[in-house]
């Protein structure tokens, strides 16, 4: 492999440059792509933190009814059916990334995401147009699930192939950075309305406020995103290829049905352990142990600035010593911790309950500061953006964003409130099994794609 001594570059218009069969990428562009990607993310999880933090409150506007838990399992009905259209976005911005461009198609879901956010807060409420309130607010949800389907593969590929070999795990953490960022901006919004408005004030208007703010926000994003070029894979791709790429859907699932299943394997373990503490423990204490609401959504709000101040650090570590052992150690920390975090927040003190969501916090942190490297590894650069959008998204469809809705069903269905606990611990069962079967990528380039380190 050449090193960064024995590079040349040629002149280029290019800020990353190729030079021979190595790319030397530009710092200051480097930084430029993530922050870039990585908000994205955080207004996809801004929306996520308002839905979930308010969704006691979302479920009385739209979804009446004199049973709380009803109430409660149709808000997270209307969540998880964003996620049945996904598998539909990332199969037509997947393929669409990879022919046109990894930064065009993040812009167009940047816009679409931020539509249908900002449309949730201008439906009107059930009280006034009756059944249609839901339908629209399922609507806006679809169009949401739709764009976000494009969304998170596209943005850590993005940043994957941008990242110099050496530091891939660490530049791909800042996009669960951006994950953490953007849900506590919404969690602590609402968190801040609660405690200041009235309940009235905040059925009645505030609860719009968190989903109006999307709208400017998109708008940043989008101006971010297209200032940036594309990534340095990408366009060595297109300059081999004599016309646009154009690989077949069945190539990009038949052809990698391996590493798919890997990859779903993966994201099933990430996304069911992610949803299961962001999403859906806030209602967990508030409505199935009666914890206090403020209380609760500020410890859950703590520990994440505290997965935040590790993230970067955890990424940096899976540079050094890998992305499996890293992974491998979250599959086991929740097969083995996920019981005992659960009596310990099921014992109801503040202390027991921020000490046992610490500890399922710290162990999600192995996943959100590997995953965003690991992930676009698995696949070639002719396929990846639309091969890890379909592996991604059908996972996250069945298993993920379905999270809430299934664990308060099987508690109701049961009475049993460790089912949290046992839904974790059988995840990280197949996350195991997919650690097992996954190559290492730490500091080797991606396939594909030429070797690349940091330039001066």
């Amino acid at each position: 492999m050449a090193t960064a001594t024995a590079v040349t570059p040629r002149p280029t218009t290019r800020r990353a440059a190729k030079a021979r069969n190595v790319t030397v990428t530009d710092p200051a562009l480097v930084r430029r792509a993530v922050k870039a990607a990585a908000l994205g993310n955080a207004m996809e999880w801004f929306d996520f933190g308002v839905y979930s933090y308010i969704a006691v409150t979302l479920g009385k506007v739209f979804f009446p009814s004199g049973n709380p838990t009803a109430q409660l399992l149709s808000t997270f009905g209307a969540f998880a059916a964003a996620f049945l259209v996904r598998p539909l976005g990332g199969m037509v911005f997947g393929p669409l990334g990879d022919r046109i461009g990894r930064q065009k198609v993040l812009a167009l879901t940047m816009i679409m995401m931020a539509a249908g956010t900002f449309a949730i807060g201008l439906i009107p409420s059930y009280s006034v147009i009756g059944v249609g309130a839901p339908l629209l607010l399922l609507a806006a949800r679809l169009v949401q699930g739709f764009s976000t389907g494009g969304e998170y593969a596209g943005a850590s590929t993005f940043i994957a192939e941008y990242a110099p070999d050496k530091k891939r795990g660490f530049f791909g953490s800042w996009l669960e950075f951006g994950t953490l960022a953007g849900y506590i901006g919404g969690a602590g919004l609402v968190t801040l309305m609660t405690a200041l408005l009235s309940s009235d004030d905040l059925l009645s208007w505030g609860w719009r406020i968190p989903f109006l703010i999307a709208g400017p926000m998109g708008i940043i994003g989008l101006y971010l995103r297209m200032r940036l070029e594309e990534t340095p894979a990408f366009a060595a791709q297109l300059e081999k290829a004599e016309a646009r790429p154009k690989v077949p859907l069945r190539d990009m699932v038949a052809g990698q049905w391996k590493a798919l299943l890997i990859c779903m394997g993966l994201v099933l373990v990430f996304n069911v352990t992610d949803y299961m503490l962001l999403s859906y423990m806030p209602s967990y204490l508030t409505s199935e142990l009666k914890y206090d609401e403020t209380h609760g959504l500020l410890v859950v709000l703590g520990v994440m600035a505290l997965m935040m101040i590790v993230q970067p650090f955890a990424g940096a570590l899976t540079d050094r010593i890998g992305r499996r052992p890293v992974i491998a150690a979250g599959c086991a920390g929740f097969l083995l911790l996920s019981v005992p975090a659960l009596l310990l927040i099921r014992q109801g003190s503040l202390l027991a309950v921020g000490l046992g969501m610490a500890a399922l916090g710290l162990l999600l942190v192995c996943f959100t500061a590997a995953m965003p490297a690991a992930l676009p590894a698995l696949f070639p650069t002719r396929v990846r953006y639309g091969s890890l959008s379909i592996g991604f998204n059908v996972s996250v469809s069945l298993f993920g964003g379905t999270t809430p809705l299934v664990v308060t069903a099987l508690i109701g269905a049961t009475g049993n409130m460790m089912m949290p606990a046992y839904y974790m611990m059988a995840a990280a069962v197949v996350g195991g099994f997919a650690v097992w079967r996954m190559s290492e990528s730490a500091g080797r380039p991606l396939p594909g794609s030429a070797p690349s380190i940091e330039g001066a």
